[in-house]
């Protein structure tokens, strides 16, 4: 049984994923450097656009406007932020909701308190040109990560599709090593996310039979907090979240700037990085309330069954989450006054 839950996709060449175990969450201790003074508060990102675009909100002045002492503490290894905000070494973290449930599985004192965006096509099946339908798939070689967000989205791709993961052939390859197998012939299909999709596309050897555009809700990344955070930090929490819909209001009227500043970030020039910004839909207003209220078909609670199927299909998790443990609207409430 693998260690961890399932990851969401990264850029760097490492596999991101979820630290659900505590003793994996005691690893964190001492990584993280320093702790910041009792008035600030420590939040970690990782590289994931939704997360990177804190780095706007830095640079713009948007905390500084709402009030919030915000530390910024930089991940390489998104697995090390997992299991940092679990140990308790950070006030909050970047991460995803799928890496979220293992925690809160084992009654770890966490809640998601805003949704930063959804993965909208920068996760992808690509196909050949032989084939044409999912009918075609069956029997077919997938490369992909295993356990990954690609073979999540494998798995609902098929579903939606009348298949089975046993219909396909699945081949365990890191994502640089499946896109790289498809190119060259040696698989007929992967899931693969940017830059690897938009490489794929503009070479005319594959095409997106199926991106995480098809799923919506599903792929939600997060900022989530400690409840001991919640409590002592909520008002820079709560100016956090105001700092964010500034910060999603200037990325949607200054995409050029905002991939200036995401890029630098993360080392890549400016053009390279706005392949990413199509296929991220980050969150306003009204799309935390719709994630962050149950009633809704897309929100964090409802698709939780879902991916709790996945993890508990792949003996990742031992025991159903309580999505409803690990949500917290009043932060969005609050910031709305």
């Amino acid at each position: 049984m693998p260690a961890f839950p399932f990851s969401r996709p990264s850029r760097r060449p490492f596999r991101r994923m979820c630290a659900g175990l505590l003793g994996a969450a005691l690893l964190a201790v001492g990584l993280t450097g320093a702790r910041p003074a009792k008035a600030e508060i420590k939040v970690g990102v990782s590289d994931w656009p939704g997360w990177v675009a804190w780095y706007v909100a830095e640079q713009k002045g948007f905390f500084k406007k709402h009030g919030a002492d915000v530390k910024l503490v930089w991940f390489a290894n998104y697995t090390d932020s997992i299991a940092a905000l679990s140990s308790g070494q950070l006030d909050a973290n970047s991460q995803t909701w799928s890496d979220t449930l293992g925690p809160l599985a084992k009654g770890l004192p966490l809640k998601a308190v805003l949704v930063n965006d959804n993965s909208s096509g920068n996760d992808a099946l690509v196909v050949s040109g032989k084939i044409k339908s999912f009918a075609d798939l069956k029997g077919k070689t997938v490369a992909l990560e295993q356990y990954s967000i690609s073979h999540f989205v494998l798995v609902t791709a098929l579903a939606r599709n009348g298949l089975k993961p046993s219909d396909v052939k699945i081949t365990n390859l890191s994502a640089g090593d499946a896109a790289a197998a498809f190119m060259t012939g040696r698989v007929d299909a992967a899931v693969v996310w940017n830059p690897w999709i938009d490489q794929i596309t503009r070479s005319g050897k594959g095409r997106a039979l199926f991106t995480s555009k098809d799923m919506p809700g599903l792929i939600p990344d997060l900022l989530v907090a400690q409840e001991k955070a919640i409590r002592a930090k909520r008002r820079d929490l709560v100016g956090m979240i105001r700092a964010w819909f500034d910060t999603e209001k200037f990325i949607r009227e200054q995409p050029a700037e905002a991939a200036r500043i995401m890029a630098k970030v993360v080392s890549m020039k400016p053009d390279e990085y706005s392949v990413f910004l199509p296929g991220t839909k980050f969150f306003d207003v009204g799309a935390n309330h719709g994630a962050l209220d149950p009633a809704q078909a897309t929100s964090l609670q409802a698709v939780t069954p879902a991916i709790a199927a996945f993890l508990l299909e792949n003996k990742l998790i031992d025991a159903k989450p309580d999505p409803a443990r690990g949500v917290d609207a009043s932060l969005l409430a609050d910031a709305l006054k």
